[in-house]
């Protein structure tokens, strides 16, 4: 989990900046952040112009749904970048017709802005439960025959438009928050979990999504191959264009 920076130490040809930090006891090593914006480069550019031009709808939604428009961009703005890397190279309609007609293990692929896939979509509906107020009465009007064609021709439907993968992405920080107690971290703290359980699964333990937070397994699949921590890049979206936006996030 991430914690407030206490010093910065500059020497020249120092690679690592060693903080320790101490927390409930315990001693904390930290390095020096890439610089991320540098190395996605034009994708980076490109997600925050997303971000830019559809501020408006988004910050409705988020009012609407009762969550933080910050926390939410910050999650999500990995995918983001994702996107717009990948945006020219790929062609999901057979994924789509594999998935409609035979299901997730057929064929379970990210698509839309927020690179998101059909098992997530679905685990969304499985824990709706969970939900309250509007997004409850949203999701139980949905249509809940699983294993078939018709729900899943819904999901699909569903994610190929921006302001219902928001729904889904407001719905699933929701489900985050009852299934999980996140009272007690600040908001870089939430922004690490969340970011990682939308990376991961919110389906596992709080204790397995902490052991995946920093693992680096994000890759636009364009590059030459180098993985980053997913929740890293939320944060540094959040520190850098975040506060500016919408100031401190207050869950």
């Amino acid at each position: 989990m991430p914690f407030k920076r206490l010093a910065e130490l500059k020497a020249p040809g120092l690679i690592c900046l060693v903080l320790l930090i101490t927390v409930s006891g315990s001693m904390t090593l930290r390095c020096e952040e890439p610089d991320y914006r540098k190395i996605f480069g034009n994708d980076w550019s490109k997600a925050e112009e997303f971000v830019r031009g559809n501020e408006a709808w988004m910050k409705r939604l988020s009012e609407i749904t009762g969550i933080s428009y910050t926390e939410a961009v910050s999650v999500v703005f990995p995918e983001l970048i994702r996107y717009s890397a990948l945006r020219d190279r790929i062609e999901v309609s057979l994924l789509q017709a594999l998935y409609i007609n035979l299901g997730e293990e057929y064929a379970d692929f990210s698509t839309g802005y927020f690179q998101m896939k059909p098992s997530f979509a679905e685990s969304v509906h499985s824990n709706s439960h969970f939900l309250r107020g509007r997004l409850r009465n949203h999701f139980r009007n949905r249509t809940e025959e699983n294993n078939t064609g018709e729900y899943r021709r819904t999901i699909v439907d569903d994610m190929q438009k921006p302001w219902m993968q928001f729904i889904y992405l407001a719905a699933f920080i929701r489900i985050c928050e009852a299934r999980f107690d996140l009272s007690d971290l600040n908001s870089e703290q939430r922004i690490r979990f969340l970011s990682t359980a939308y990376n991961y699964s919110f389906q596992k333990s709080y204790e397995q999504i902490l052991a995946m937070a920093g693992k680096r397994f994000f890759t636009t699949g364009t590059g030459n191959g180098e993985k980053y921590p997913y929740s890293d890049i939320s944060l540094c979206w959040f520190r850098s264009c975040g506060e500016t936006i919408n100031g401190t996030v207050k869950p």
